[in-house]
């Protein structure tokens, strides 16, 4: 099996400094190089670059998943199970307007996971999730 690698994930916004402001105060991502079009942050780990853009997000295709409306175009990152309680509760105590509130999905199912979304300033929705095991990550 190979290490895994940081990935490179590149997306829109709407305002850099809005941008700015959240990944590093709420979701508290270190930054990377930068111009006045486009920031890398450190987001666990991984590379994510906000690009500026004069388009607007529009989230409105969902899937549902667990009886819920997942939104169909999001990222996020799989975290421990510690780190998701300490994450969920510090954006409900900042106020973050969930799209699905935290809580455990496919309870005593193969795949049981707690999870979380939310949208950052410009509407890009992202997921949070934790399984019991990482050994669960794949299960069928």
């Amino acid at each position: 099996m190979n290490k895994i690698r940081p990935f490179h994930l590149a997306f829109p916004v709407r305002d850099l400094e809005e941008t700015k402001k959240f990944y590093t105060e709420i979701l508290d991502c270190g930054i990377g190089r930068s111009s006045d079009k486009w920031i890398d942050f450190d987001f666990f780990g991984h590379q994510v670059v906000a690009h500026l853009t004069k388009g607007t997000k529009n989230q409105n295709e969902t899937s549902a998943v667990d009886k819920k409306n997942v939104p169909v175009e999001h990222f996020g990152i799989i975290l421990s199970m510690p780190d998701w309680k300490k994450l969920a509760l510090r954006l409900e105590k900042k106020g973050i307007n969930f799209i699905i509130k935290p809580y455990v999905r496919f309870k005593n199912l193969p795949g049981e996971q707690a999870t979380m979304f939310f949208l950052d300033p410009s509407g890009n929705a992202l997921e949070f999730k934790a399984f019991k095991s990482d050994s669960e990550i794949f299960k069928a």
